[in-house]
């Protein structure tokens, strides 16, 4: 396959450090990989931008409904402990997850994926984490992993039972620690399926010295660590993320002058969340330009949920960095794509275009990068090619 007439491609370059743009050329593609000469079809792209598809590298995909009720009821002034109280919150999400067939969850994430792929994400990370036992965090990953076998969208598993305490445990935390520790995480590493294993490091979740346990055990069993880090308040999260080698800290609203030398000084990635911010209607956004400042790689995903952020959009997300955390569109851009799949340890393989790399594209409606992030409501794709085969939009 060839890709002629690019009116502009646009990449970020590691070797540069910075988003580049080729103008009238070409692409080659051949068995799904970006090479420098190829035959077979010719894709006239009209002059149109082509850039890598997104990376999404972090996201909550495996629960049954989303939590639209709450929405209304936080406007209302309720808390999160009186939405608990009548039956939502986490809680719900657990009882769907556990009640729930693998047939029907891998409905649900399927169509979820499809909406993802028509948005331009072509790598997405999936988080387990509401099921919270030990049966229901492994149907929750085995539902990635059946999904992943079929769809056409990359999906890196990740194993998250130390999300929150199950109401089981509410009153025995150190026993639910216990649990993950000897139970769980030896049983996700037998299935074989999770790639990371994230921990909710947050004061009132899992402390600093519970996440220490549950990662440098995951550690021990071959997963890679992750961690929520900071979002409600400076939890010393960001400092535990270096410490024990994370490929990422995720959120990072509330993070310490400390924290973020740590990650600096330990090249953690830091993953920003603004949709959850925005979705709840608060104004803590992650300080993006400082963390960049102080050279940390900074990535930006979606933290799709079915509590806290429903959006699946990239480009949105992309949006918000701009107006909301002071990043250019050439930046919020290598967020989105080069630096995401960094922290998933894929930044050879996806979230570039460069030869060797895998052929994950998107096809714009427009001639420039700085268009994209101000259609966030109806995205100008004409085509996603995914793998080297052209996906209608």
């Amino acid at each position: 396959m060839i890709l002629e007439k690019i009116g502009n491609l646009t990449t970020f370059d590691p070797a540069s450090g910075e988003v580049e743009t080729t103008s009238n050329t070409s692409l080659a593609i051949e068995d799904g990989l970006i090479v420098e000469n190829s035959g077979g079809e010719i894709i006239d792209c009209g002059g149109s931008l082509v850039t890598p598809g997104f990376v999404d590298p972090h996201t909550h995909p495996v629960f049954l409904n989303l939590r639209i009720d709450e929405v209304a009821m936080r406007k209302a002034g309720a808390t999160y402990e009186e939405i608990a109280a009548k039956g939502g919150g986490i809680n719900s999400s657990i009882h769907g997850v556990r009640n729930s067939s693998e047939d029907e969850l891998i409905e649900r994430v399927s169509k979820r994926m499809d909406q993802f792929l028509n948005l331009g994400t072509t790598t997405v990370e999936c988080k387990s984490g509401y099921g919270l036992n030990t049966e229901s965090e492994l149907k929750s990953l085995k539902v990635i992993h059946e999904v992943n076998q079929t769809h056409v969208m990359d999906m890196i598993p990740t194993f998250l039972g130390a999300h929150a305490f199950p109401p089981e445990f509410a009153d025995d935390h150190e026993g639910y620690v216990d649990l993950i520790c000897t139970e769980m995480i030896p049983a996700v590493a037998e299935q074989g399926i999770a790639v990371f294993c994230d921990v909710f490091c947050e004061n009132g979740y899992f402390d600093v010295d519970q996440s220490r346990r549950i990662i440098e055990t995951a550690k021990e069993h071959g997963l890679s660590p992750r961690i929520h880090a900071d979002e409600f308040e400076d939890s010393g999260g960001a400092e535990l993320a270096a410490e024990v080698g994370a490929v990422s800290a995720d959120h990072l609203m509330t993070v310490s002058s400390v924290g973020m030398q740590k990650l600096s000084d330990n090249n953690v990635t830091a993953t920003l969340l603004p949709g959850t911010t925005f979705f709840l209607d608060k104004d803590t956004y992650a300080p993006a330009k400082t963390l960049m400042e102080m050279n940390i790689d900074v990535a930006l995903a979606t933290d799709f949920n079915p509590g806290s952020c429903h959006f699946q959009s990239m480009p949105f997300i992309m949006s918000l960095g701009v107006q909301h955390m002071n990043m250019s569109v050439e930046q919020a851009f290598a967020s989105a794509t080069y630096f995401s799949a960094k922290a998933l340890k894929l930044e050879n393989e996806v979230g570039s275009i460069a030869i060797g790399s895998k052929a994950d594209l998107i096809v714009w409606d427009v001639e420039k990068l700085i268009d994209i992030p101000f259609h966030d409501s109806d995205l100008p794709i004409k085509m996603i090619i995914k793998n080297g085969k052209a996906i209608d939009s």
